[in-house]
């Protein structure tokens, strides 16, 4: 028998969901968060528990640039006794530190959710009228 290890939610991911939330409020599909939270507690965190290691190592990436080189390499030395995994939940991405003992859940996101506000770094630019 797998042994369990205790799956914790941060703070940070505690934020990801209500901006899941929000995300999924404007889109008026608010449906779709309960759904996420009946995955998450039926299906991820069970999961997790008896297979920690189910999630792909983030750190397997191949880096594509000198910068993320150097930026991984800043990651690995502060994850000494940590992997850093990620697992595809339907449309959402979670990313989750992997302890002998514990789990912790860092980050969510949607699919569809933007990486980056354009508009809020410059907000000089010109509205898109496509």
């Amino acid at each position: 028998m797998t042994k369990k290890i205790a799956v914790k939610l941060t703070a940070h991911f505690e934020r990801n969901l209500e901006a899941v939330e929000l995300f999924l409020a404007e889109a008026d599909a608010l449906p779709a968060y309960d759904k996420l939270l009946d995955e998450l507690l039926d299906t991820l965190i069970p999961n997790l528990e008896r297979f920690p290691a189910m999630g792909r190592n983030f750190l397997d990436r191949s880096a594509q640039s000198v910068e993320t080189v150097n930026a991984l390499n800043r990651l690995q030395a502060k994850l000494r006794n940590c992997e850093l995994r990620e697992y595809l939940l339907a449309n959402y991405l979670v990313l989750y530190a992997r302890f002998d003992t514990e789990i912790y859940l860092l980050v969510i996101k949607h699919h569809r959710q933007l990486s980056f506000d354009f508009q809020s770094l410059w907000p000089t630019l010109p509205p898109n009228n496509s």
